[in-house]
């Protein structure tokens, strides 16, 4: 059986330290190459390793108009529903409750609402924005 290591920077354990009772704190972890021989990885270099995201997301987050550990949230008052997500450096949603990640913003609207539904349309930025204005917003830089 392999010895599996986790090194947490001292900020991730000042923020957990700081946290309130009730607060949610996301973590992704990601595996990873390891490094070559003789090389280490510590501190920021360790953090700096580029992921591309891939997928739905892929470009927003390309484009800076979504950033990795961002939460989205969603709200269906009728139904009685809400929902919040993190988004992924590799551009998935992890959705709280859900251990998997989802790769496009409809399946993890879905695996809420248990019914197909636009996930472009239901899921909102902190400030309210939907993904569907993000992207909107995209295809006019271009």
């Amino acid at each position: 059986m392999p010895t599996v290591s986790f090194h947490f920077d001292s900020s991730l354990l000042a923020k957990l330290a700081a946290a309130a009772q009730d607060e949610t704190i996301h973590i992704t972890l990601s595996i990873d190459a390891a490094p070559s021989a003789g090389t280490s990885l510590s501190g920021d270099s360790a953090a700096k390793q580029a992921v591309t995201p891939q997928g739905p997301l892929a470009e927003l987050l390309l484009r800076g108009l979504l950033q990795p550990g961002e939460v989205l949230s969603f709200q269906q008052r009728r139904a009685g529903r809400q929902a919040t997500a993190v988004v992924t450096a590799e551009g998935h949603l992890i959705v709280e409750g859900h251990p998997m990640p989802y790769t496009s913003p409809s399946k993890a609207a879905s695996a809420v609402t248990h019914s197909t539904v636009n996930g472009w349309t239901l899921w909102r930025t902190a400030d309210g924005r939907t993904l569907d204005a993000l992207r909107r917003d995209q295809l006019q830089q271009d």
